[in-house]
């Protein structure tokens, strides 16, 4: 069942205040007398509590029968605050600038102030939700014991930032987006930021080796992105998928005091156990990145995922990607 932390009027990491900020998140299992088995486990783009179901069940390394686990909504993503749910002022296109900085900031208010925790076994998270996972442990290292951030990095690249600067200026180009005042949703222009998205979420090698055909049982590449891709993104409101990528662009762990900049300070600040899984043909985080971070964080290990899935083999669709990642995670929390 999903809750809301209601945090009221917030400021922002840019200085704007947003009013009446709402925290969706669900939680499994429950807390042992010692309150020390809180995993939280944070939500990626475009995702909500659900899509992080696949990794949380009896006998897995998050298993609801041992951890307390912690999934919050992203601000952005339709159930926590969001321009689809914030009324004016901060509606739709007004909806301010939210920073990975923001959303953590946030989930710690969460877990002290609703569940009076003072330390977490695990942080984790994919993609997004590992951008959240490297923030929790340089701005709360007294508090994270362990954090296994998997397809993801503490920054993001400038690689990386112009791919997004892609598929937002495909919906932007819609006319009937209107400036982000829309009547209807921009069909056409959500299907052109699913377009560009797609050829980036998985690798050359899946594509080759015909594994859209093979595994996922789809007859072309045109059904591959009308039944496999465009639905996802045209479930979503357009302001949102934009709010969600412009936090996505400014994430930086050392955008923030006290490191103001320095990159390699606030990575050595991570005194959290890590293990590190970038997959070794993801096109948005790849491993290259993943090395120099681990290279300045003093308790981290680099585990590649050895998969041809890309971005997507974090996100538990390929029973190999994801018996790996619960392995690990298992792994990391035995010690």
């Amino acid at each position: 069942m999903v809750e809301f932390f209601d945090a009221g009027d917030t400021m922002l990491q840019s200085g704007a205040v947003l009013p009446a900020v709402r925290v969706a998140y669900r939680t499994y299992g429950q807390l042992n007398a010692a309150r020390d088995n809180a995993i939280v486990y944070p939500t990626h783009y475009a995702g909500t509590h659900d899509s992080n179901a696949w990794a949380i069940g009896t006998g897995k390394a998050l298993d609801p029968e041992q951890y307390f686990i912690i999934v919050p909504n992203m601000l952005g993503n339709g159930q926590s605050s969001s321009p689809s749910n914030t009324p004016a002022p901060f509606d739709g296109p007004r909806f301010p600038l939210v920073t990975v900085f923001d959303n953590v900031c946030l989930q710690h208010r969460l877990v002290t102030e609703v569940f009076g925790l003072s330390t977490l076994a695990l942080v984790t998270g994919h993609s997004m939700g590992a951008l959240q996972t490297f923030q929790w442990a340089a701005l709360f290292p007294e508090m994270v014991q362990r954090i296994a951030p998997f397809c993801g990095s503490a920054r993001t690249s400038r690689h990386n930032w112009l791919f997004l600067e892609g598929c937002k200026s495909a919906l932007l180009a819609d006319a009937a987006f209107a400036g982000g005042d829309y009547t209807a949703p921009p069909v056409v222009g959500i299907r052109a930021f699913a377009r560009v998205y797609a050829g980036w979420a998985w690798s050359q090698t899946f594509f080759r080796q015909q594994l859209d055909r093979e595994t996922l049982g789809l007859p072309s590449l045109e059904a591959f992105l009308t039944h496999a891709w465009e639905p996802s993104f045209q479930a979503h409101d357009a302001n949102n998928l934009l709010a969600m990528l412009a936090t996505w662009q400014a994430a930086d762990i050392s955008a923030a005091a006290p490191f103001n900049g320095d990159f390699a300070a606030a990575l050595n600040s991570i005194s959290a156990r890590a293990v590190v899984m970038p997959c070794q043909t993801d096109l948005y985080f790849p491993p290259d990145d993943s090395a120099i971070e681990v290279a300045h964080m003093p308790n981290a290990r680099l585990h590649v995922i050895p998969s041809i899935w890309g971005h997507m083999a974090g996100g538990g669709i390929n029973p190999e990607d994801a018996a790996f990642i619960d392995a690990a995670l298992a792994q990391i929390l035995s010690q």
